[in-house]
């Protein structure tokens, strides 16, 4: 009798255990940029030696977060896709893309403003809210300008893909150069 007793309070008390949340790809995405070639559109074209740096950062975006911290090279971006982060407090955020941001001649600088609305959204228990954007409309979506050195504009055209933000599985603005 005991052990039938012992064995239905550890049934009882094991059927009472929650399921584990996980959090599994809930979480704020980021902004998804492809590069363009400008005289053929159709054609991914890959950027070189791109360093990224949101306006009022300390420092640039760490691409290769493998290469040691005194290393420059972690803050390059070479390829044609690019993942950006924007402001979850504010409804603008503005980036600094340097082009061939190694060449002693041929660095160029572009800034990009991106305007949007926020929504923090309940995703669950394990991953709590994220927030998912909206791109304001074309033209004011994206603003394009040339950077703090009057170098000519690199960035040739922006299409706005997809105003609403809320996965990574997409892209969302193409950029012409």
């Amino acid at each position: 009798m005991k052990k039938i007793l012992a064995l239905l309070l550890i049934t009882i008390s094991l059927s009472s255990c929650e399921k584990d949340d996980i959090c599994i790809d809930e979480t704020t995405p980021r902004l998804i940029l492809e590069f363009y070639d400008v005289s053929n559109p159709a054609n991914l074209k890959a950027v070189v030696n791109l360093k990224v740096k949101a306006v009022g950062a300390a420092d640039f975006i760490v691409f290769n977060t493998s290469l040691p911290e005194t290393d420059p090279d972690r803050y390059l971006f070479n390829g044609n896709k690019l993942e950006l982060p924007l402001n979850i407090t504010q409804d603008t955020t503005k980036y600094s893309l340097i082009l061939n941001s190694t060449s002693s001649s041929g660095a160029n600088e572009d800034s990009l403003q991106f305007n949007y609305t926020r929504q923090n959204v309940f995703v669950s228990r394990a991953c709590g809210y994220k927030t998912i954007f909206e791109l304001n409309a074309f033209p004011t979506g994206v603003i394009k300008t040339d950077g703090a050195i009057a170098d000519g504009i690199w960035i040739q055209d922006i299409n706005i893909l997809t105003t609403n933000i809320e996965t990574e599985n997409e892209t969302h603005i193409k950029i012409l150069f």
